[in-house]
Order: C-alpha cells, then structure tokens, then sequence
C-alpha cells in the first residue's frame, strides 16, 4: 500500500495536541495548498494539529507536485466511487498513523476536504468503525450512495459547503449528497454561498471553524437529522 505524507502544524497554543484536522486536497493539488487553513482553523481550534497529506498518485502530464486521490477523467459517480474505494486504505492508514503519533482518538479527529478531497473524506469517515470527531467536505460530492446503507459504520458530524456557481462540481452534487445522506440517515449541515464558485469562501470556511469546535465539544452528540444553513 502507498504511503502518504505532507506538510504539518503543531497546535497554535503551543499546548499538546487534544484535537487533529486532517485535509484532504483536490485533483491536481497536494498537502501545501490546504495547510494554509490550519492558520484560519486554529483561531476557533487553539489546541488542534493540522495535517495536509499529498494524495498518492502524481497527476498524469504534470509533474512537480500535483496529486490525485484517483483518476478523474470524468464526473461518472460508478468511476469516482470505484477511485474512492481504491484508495480509502491509504487515507485511513495515514489517519491510524497520526493519531497514534498523538495520542489521540478517533473522536478527537476531523477530516476536511475540498473537491476531490471531500469525495475521500466523506468515502472514508463513514466506513471507519470508530466515528471521527467530524467530517467537512467543500465544493464536493458523496460517491457510492448505493452502497452507502450497507457499508455505513459510524455518523460524524458532516458539513458540506458549496458555492452556486460552482462550474466543476455543480450545486446539485450539494442536494444529491444530502439526500443520498438523509436516505442512509446520516445528519449533515450544509451551506451555499452565493455567487461563490470551485472554492473555499470566506464564509464556509468560518462556518467550518465554528462547526469543528461544537463538534470537538460533543455538541452534536444524538443528533437526529438533517439541518439547513443556520
């Protein structure tokens, strides 16, 4: 199995590690370009580590640095859920690797993803047996819904931001992935941000703090369904 690794910060308190916020990047990014989070994150999450792995595979056509989770010439859900599967082993092996390194538990760890990264976390931090502290998925969508229902181990907290000019994954892929949620009765907050497109806005990226801390404290602990934007 591929191993992955990336760039880190240790907590902004100075303090040990109590919570860990693992990124997952987009298709033809790597761990650099989501780290710069951590700074955001940490205003809200003092006492949390941040990591940022590259994905494992190098981008086909473009080398020095650019990474995909799995190939992605098209938006096939059959595809994407086949390339999430195929490589779930290697995200979750670097969450096991890390935690341990910490100390730390499954419910003291969060996975945030963008794009393609959100397809892996969602993928991942719903088959773990041990639930994550929370899962953060931007500009992206649940693949495998059909599965879902069968595979399902664990409910974290998710939340799901999306901009609605979105010209890479379309502001369906936001409806289709909490309904596929809702039918596998698994909660998930979510947000629009309009006239946002494939990005990280300021305002989920906020939410997404606020979000992380509640769910570090237990305050969604027994939720019971889906929620809008507050």
């Amino acid at each position: 199995m591929a191993m992955i690794d990336g760039p880190r910060v240790p907590p902004a308190s100075g303090r040990p590690a109590k919570q860990l916020v693992i990124f997952a990047h987009g298709y033809g990014s790597n761990g650099d370009d989501l780290i710069g989070l951590a700074g955001y994150l940490a205003q809200d999450l003092p006492d949390a580590a941040f990591a940022s792995p590259n994905a494992p595979q190098p981008l086909p056509g473009y080398p020095g640095g650019a990474y995909q989770w799995f190939g992605l010439a098209n938006m096939d859900l059959n595809i994407i859920a086949q390339g999430a599967r195929a490589a779930a082993p290697v995200l979750d092996a670097f969450i096991d690797a890390e935690l341990a390194r910490l100390g730390l538990t499954a419910a003291d760890c969060a996975l945030v993803g963008f794009s393609q990264g959100t397809m892996m976390a969602l993928h991942v931090g719903l088959r773990r047996a041990e639930a994550l502290g929370a899962v953060v998925g931007f500009s992206g969508l649940l693949a495998g819904a059909e599965t879902l229902g069968a595979e399902l181990k664990s409910r974290p907290p998710i939340l799901l931001a999306h901009g609605d000019r979105d010209d890479r994954v379309p502001i369906r892929a936001l409806f289709e992935t909490t309904h596929a949620l809702a039918a596998a009765q698994t909660p998930a907050m979510w947000r629009i941000t309009p006239g946002s497109g494939h990005t990280i806005p300021e305002d989920a990226l906020e939410l997404a703090g606020l979000f992380l801390r509640d769910a570090f404290a237990g305050k969604f602990a027994g939720w019971a369904g889906p929620v809008g934007r507050p």
